[in-house]
């Protein structure tokens, strides 16, 4: 499955990318899922996106959970919280 990935705020500042294509592995089925398999990257990716850091994640820019199915050609982008005031 092919996938379009953004990063956005802090998450672009600390990975040094603000998008990638990639090919991932059929075993990879979720948002949770590609978080996992983004994190066997290493570091940076591997502190950046660690399990309990909060993250936002849309799919095809709709907000979604981390058990959100992948699709195809699909857009997936991670960002930090938003606050404001």
């Amino acid at each position: 499955m092919k996938l379009e990935l953004r990063f956005f705020a802090s998450l672009r500042e600390a990975l040094g990318v603000s998008q990638e294509s990639v090919t991932i592995p059929v075993t990879v089925k979720t948002i949770a899922d590609l978080r996992v398999h983004l994190i066997g990257r290493g570091n940076p990716w591997a502190e950046v996106l660690a399990d309990g850091k909060v993250l936002r994640c849309a799919l095809n820019q709709h907000m979604v959970d981390a058990n959100t199915a992948l699709q195809d050609s699909a857009e997936v982008a991670f960002f930090p919280p938003v606050t404001g005031g």
